[in-house]
């Protein structure tokens, strides 16, 4: 098994301080400010374009800055090359030699950093045993799977003892159960090793199960960063609550009608909403509401009730995912239990308690929870 990491390593904090990429006239990073923790997990995640990959290859020293700066450890890293930044990168291709065996791949960028044969071997072996590898080490990779092809791009970057792993959307590649499992495998990994990790992906789940905290990108901008959990109860703005979470939250367009005794009524296309006053937020004010799929019941028994024709059934197993359409077009999503006889074409009522509700302001921040409200109810 892989050691943690050895006492005389040094700290591998990543700090990244108004950096700026651009191509040409198009700005695609606009001022990023970051501080990764030594020995933190964090994943950089939005869609597609959103500057995440490039961000990562700025780390790496794949891409020039165009102005900022970029420290690793106690080090500027703006012009120091790629080799010499103690950074160790898996990339979404496997990029495997295909004539070579398994502990060749493995080996094979150590002797350009001089390392001796005993040492290889003790490295190799070390990474092999910690990605259950070592009775792959004389095959090639034409007769493994996919799995087994990018544990050893992993384990390609773990002989080289880095002070900081960069991987990018190391599982894009893979089946769905074998995202699972390597992803499973990079946790543990990560654990064992201790090491500076980011990690750059567009699946909003692996961000959420992976990271120590999270970095979400939206156009080459940090809409927020904060623990996986921190994210989903308290999103930042309309962006962060539609992207982390699967289904994705549903949205209600509403407006403040009265507040009066400690409480603000919220006027729906589904209805009237009772929810704690927001003192600086006015009389006939558009905001956005805000409920999650497992935060849905069936019926209408919460501050919040809904109404619309189901378009679609999921069954899930464990659970159900409804479709609805309000009457006004609305789109709607519950995570109904498992038993659930909702079917296409029929009338739907679900609900949702007064805890389980976002607020949005007109320019898309949030409205702070009120501490009674900050965690919604349990799922069912």
């Amino acid at each position: 098994m892989v050691a943690r990491r050895r006492p005389e390593q040094s700290m591998a904090d990543v700090v990244l301080r108004n950096i700026r990429k651009s191509y040409g006239a198009t700005e695609v990073l606009h001022g990023i400010d970051l501080e990764v923790k030594d020995g933190e997990f964090v994943v950089f995640v939005g869609p597609s374009g959103c500057g995440k990959s490039t961000l990562l290859r700025i780390v790496a020293g794949l891409e020039k800055i165009t102005s900022g700066d970029l420290f690793i450890g106690d080090k500027r890293m703006n012009d120091v090359p790629p080799a010499e930044r103690r950074i160790a990168m898996v990339f979404q291709s496997y990029a495997l030699y295909p004539h070579m065996t398994v502990y060749r791949n493995m080996a094979f960028g150590l002797k350009f950093a001089g390392i001796t044969g005993a040492e290889v071997d003790r490295r190799v072996q070390r990474a092999a045993e910690t990605l259950q590898l070592t009775a792959f080490l004389a095959r090639k990779p034409a007769a493994l799977s996919g799995g087994q092809r990018q544990r050893v791009a992993i384990g390609r970057a773990i002989v080289r003892e880095p002070a900081v792993f960069l991987f990018d959307e190391p599982l894009s590649n893979l089946d769905a159960a074998l995202r699972i499992n390597t992803r499973v495998e990079i946790a543990k990994l990560h654990r064992e090793l201790a090491a500076t990790t980011i990690y750059v992906t567009h699946d909003q789940v692996e961000a959420m199960t992976l990271a120590n905290k999270i970095v979400v990108l939206n156009q080459g901008r940090v809409e927020q960063v904060g623990t996986p959990l921190d994210l989903y109860h308290r999103p930042a703005n309309l962006f962060v609550a539609g992207f982390i979470g699967s289904p994705r939250m549903n949205f209600l367009p509403g407006r403040v009608e009265a507040a009066r005794s400690g409480m603000m009524i919220v006027s729906t296309s589904a209805g009237e909403v009772a929810l704690p006053a927001v003192p600086d937020l006015a009389e006939t004010e558009a905001v956005t509401l805000g409920v999650r799929p497992e935060h849905m019941s069936e019926g209408g028994d919460g501050a919040l009730t809904v109404t619309g024709d189901v378009e679609a059934v999921e069954h899930l197993g464990e659970a159900t995912l409804v479709y609805l359409r309000l009457a006004d077009g609305t789109p709607i999503v519950v995570r109904a239990p498992d038993e659930s006889e909702a079917r296409p074409g029929a009338p739907y009522v679900a609900s949702a308690p007064q805890r389980g509700i976002h607020l949005f302001r007109a320019d898309g921040s949030a409205v702070p929870r009120p501490s009674s409200a900050r965690r919604p109810p349990p799922l069912s």
